[in-house]
């Protein structure tokens, strides 16, 4: 072996690691937010998280990656410790599979057929098929397959450079001394372990110990210790993906290396009782690719069913381990923990959670805002201003989570729901100021004791039911995705413009007749901007959500179409909103009269000097304007 075999196993290791990543990170992204769904149907039932945590893992390739999302999930506060023992346990099966197809390397036939299952002769026809697929795809699914399958390639190729690499070594005097040190089982363990940890991956550690049992140099007394030290290597990426996190989440990867070390501890014992003590001569047999990936499948199969009853007693190791101090305790919960970027498809699933909660938290703060003019509470006023400083916390995260996400490589499905989050969080948010603004005047007429007249408090029923519907229709469509339901928010936000300039409208006719108050024009301008605003905010977001259903919809065409009348759909749900919220009849009042007061003598009071009534009504009119200026010159309207 010369200086080149050395870089030719150093490029196949390359290769390998390469290819690994390039499937795993493609395998994770079609599987998209199913890795959500599935870790979510965890229960009581231990075998069932097994199996789970073993199809996450054949799913991504890595069982240190669905170990860093746990610890990403615990630290955000969405799973429990506790749920997450037989996940890690599970996972440790499912990354036996690579080792299966690796031990294809080993195969050696005449035959054509069992021939072209070795990975030397069936990866080029992987490959080929994976570019025709990226290169002639159409749909990005094709493409994304083509891309695991080039990837699977790339893997087996590094595997195939790795066997050729060390093939020259079985001839040299210099290996088999090395080898004398592989002999001892403690330094096995100690070097499988430094390797792993070196390259962060046990499939990779296992493949080499594979390829060069190709040789026929390595005896299977060396290799089960090696096998093991693979096995508790591996953790090293979740011991790193523990630092900066809370106590609680690092209880995770003190779980996964309790449950590696008290393996191998497990199967040493059994080693030195049957190596050493009863001398089975199997252990200085050589052991084959094959051989190997059976070890390493019946070690994390024994270390699973011998644990599997003492379950509960590894969450108590890991809370002695790692116990939990007073200042843990005061510390906030971390929203969206940045760990979970790693798994791009189930962090879109914990955004559109975080989101959906913050559209309840709009909707529930301006129901309960409209509330306080029924009958003032100081304590709802309290708990609307706590809801509003939650949901500014939730926009601002959110916020900084969707933009770094956005830069990750996402399914179309995914990329459309950030989008439509990115579009929807500063809307919900803004829903939540228009909560505060109505506290505050119903704050201040309850300080003043003012009331609006009868008329215009049965006008001001019907606009708050038809704001009720809007904002439900809203949020429900916003949390199932459902664009049937949106298309029914610019119908009623069109029939909510309309109540509004009906009731400023009859409450300047009122005004001028004597039968509302001047004082409360402003007020009541006030109120009707605010709830107009909020039904504008409903249909931003039902647009971004039917906008996200159609690649080729159009906002300001689409709109236009639908106040143009040229949609029957939209005239017949604004009809049937119309009718259902129509205001009580209108009959308009008669203007006050003076007595007593000379015609003359009031022309020329008129040209002096304006009414009461006209002033309020003046001032009214421009706070509108001016306040309409300013939300145009945010960029609001």
């Amino acid at each position: 072996m010369n200086i080149y075999n050395l870089f030719a196993l150093c490029g196949g290791l390359a290769f390998f690691l390469f290819g690994m990543n390039v499937m795993s990170n493609y395998l994770e992204k079609m599987a998209g937010g199913r890795l959500e769904s599935i870790l979510k149907k965890m229960t009581s039932s231990k075998w069932k998280s097994l199996v789970l945590g073993a199809v996450v893992t054949i799913a991504i390739q890595s069982s240190s990656a669905l170990t860093v999302m746990l610890v990403g999930l615990v630290n955000s506060g969405i799973m429990e410790i506790e749920q997450t023992v037989c996940v890690i346990m599970g996972s440790d099966f499912g990354t036996t599979l690579t080792a299966w197809i690796l031990s294809l390397s080993g195969i050696r036939s005449d035959n054509f057929f069992i021939s072209m299952l070795k990975p030397e002769n069936f990866s080029p026809i992987v490959a080929l098929i994976g570019v025709f697929m990226i290169m002639g795809g159409k749909s990005q699914k094709k493409k994304d397959i083509g891309t695991i399958l080039c990837g699977f390639a790339v893997l087996m190729y590094g595997m195939t450079i790795m066997s050729n690499a060390v093939s020259p070594l079985a001839e040299m005097p210099q290996f088999q001394k090395i080898l004398v040190a592989f002999d001892n089982p403690i330094i096995g363990v100690l070097i499988g372990t430094a390797f792993t940890g070196i390259i962060q991956s046990s499939a990779a550690s296992i493949g080499v110990l594979q390829a060069l049992s190709l040789t026929g140099s390595i005896s299977v007394g060396m290799a089960i210790p090696l096998v093991m030290g693979a096995n508790i290597g591996t953790c090293v990426t979740a011991i790193l993906s523990g630092i900066g996190v809370s106590r609680k989440a690092k209880r995770v990867p003190a779980i996964h290396i309790g449950i590696k070390i008290i393996g191998t501890v497990a199967w040493l014992v059994l080693y030195f009782i049957l190596r050493y003590l009863i001398r089975m001569p199997f252990f200085e047999s050589t052991i084959s690719s094959l051989g190997i990936a059976v070890f390493h499948s019946v070690f994390n199969v024994g270390t699973i069913l011998f644990l599997l009853p003492f379950s509960g007693k590894l969450v108590v190791m890991a809370e002695k381990l790692v116990p939990l101090r007073e200042e843990d305790a005061q510390s906030p919960q971390v929203l969206l923990d940045e760990r979970l970027l790693l798994s791009p498809g189930l962090a879109v699933r914990q955004c559109r959670e975080k989101t959906r909660e913050m559209a309840s938290l709009a909707r529930d703060s301006f129901h309960q805002a409209l509330a306080l003019f029924e009958e003032y509470s100081k304590e709802s006023a309290e708990r609307i201003s706590a809801m509003e400083e939650q949901l500014d916390y939730l926009e601002d995260e959110l916020d900084t989570f969707l933009i770094r996400l956005s830069s990750r490589e996402l399914a179309d499905d995914d990329n459309n729901a950030v989008s439509e989050m990115l579009h929807s969080i500063n809307d919900f948010e803004r829903i939540g100021d228009h909560a505060i603004n109505m506290t505050k005047l119903a704050q201040e007429m309850h300080t003043k004791k003012l009331k609006f007249s009868a008329e215009a408090e049965a006008e001001l029923v019907v606009l708050r039911n038809a704001l009720e519907e809007i904002l439900i229709m809203t949020v429900d469509s916003f949390a199932r995705d459902d664009d049937t339901e949106a298309d029914k928010v610019e119908p009623l936000e069109e029939v909510i413009d309309d109540l509004t300039k009906e009731i400023k409208n009859h409450h300047v006719d009122r005004l001028q007749a004597g039968i509302c108050r001047p004082e409360l024009g402003i007020l009541l301008t006030d109120y009707l901007t605010n709830c107009e605003r909020v039904s504008d905010h409903c249909s931003n977001v039902a647009v971004c959500i039917i906008q996200t259903r159609n690649s080729s919809f159009e906002t300001h065409s689409y709109l236009n179409e639908l106040k143009n009348g040229n949609e029957p759909e939209f005239v017949d749900e604004f009809e049937s909103f119309r009718e259902k919220y129509q205001l009580p009849a209108y009959v308009p009042p008669k203007k006050k009269k003076k007595k007593g007061v000379d015609k003359d003598s009031v022309k020329g009071d008129r040209k002096k000097k304006k009414s009461p009534e006209k002033a309020a009504i003046q001032s009214a009119e421009t706070v509108g304007r001016k306040e309409k200026a300013a939300l145009k010159k945010q960029g609001v309207l």
